[in-house]
């Protein structure tokens, strides 16, 4: 069994996906948009060129996202995406990258279980917690 994640977007999702593949999280591994699939009539005409559904390929794991029609867009709340590192310095370089014009809600640095743990909200409104594995 595995467990994927599935992020919704408020139209964004397409920039989302770039700007996490940008800050070295993961691959894109392909974008459906609404056009052209029966899913199309079901959406305004300017919300064909919006994500369906797309794969962001993270090691062995899969981040699934998609936009949310209009109307249907709830901001995301109750979970955190957590990237777990075990080089520290890797850790703070994608933190930083991710909160890029976000929101640092717990800044990186040691806890009493990590070398290095932060957690931000990125521009797109997507909860991280980014931790470092291993001894302080």
């Amino acid at each position: 069994m595995q467990v994927n994640p599935y992020l919704v977007f408020n139209g964004d999702c397409a920039e989302a996906l770039k700007f996490y593949e940008e800050c070295g999280i993961g691959r894109n591994d392909g974008m459906l948009k609404h056009a052209g699939t029966p899913a199309e009539s079901h959406v305004p005409a300017e919300w064909r060129d919006k994500i369906m559904h797309a794969r962001l390929v993270i090691g062995d794991s899969v981040l699934m996202a998609s936009d949310a029609p209009p109307d249907h867009y709830k901001k995301p709340q109750g979970f955190s995406v957590s990237l777990q590192f075990k080089d520290q310095v890797e850790a703070e370089r994608i933190f930083k990258a991710l909160s890029t014009g976000g929101e640092i809600r717990m800044p990186f640095g040691e806890t009493f279980w990590s070398p290095g743990f932060g957690m931000l909200t990125d521009r797109f409104g997507i909860p991280w917690m980014v931790n470092t594995e291993g001894d302080h």
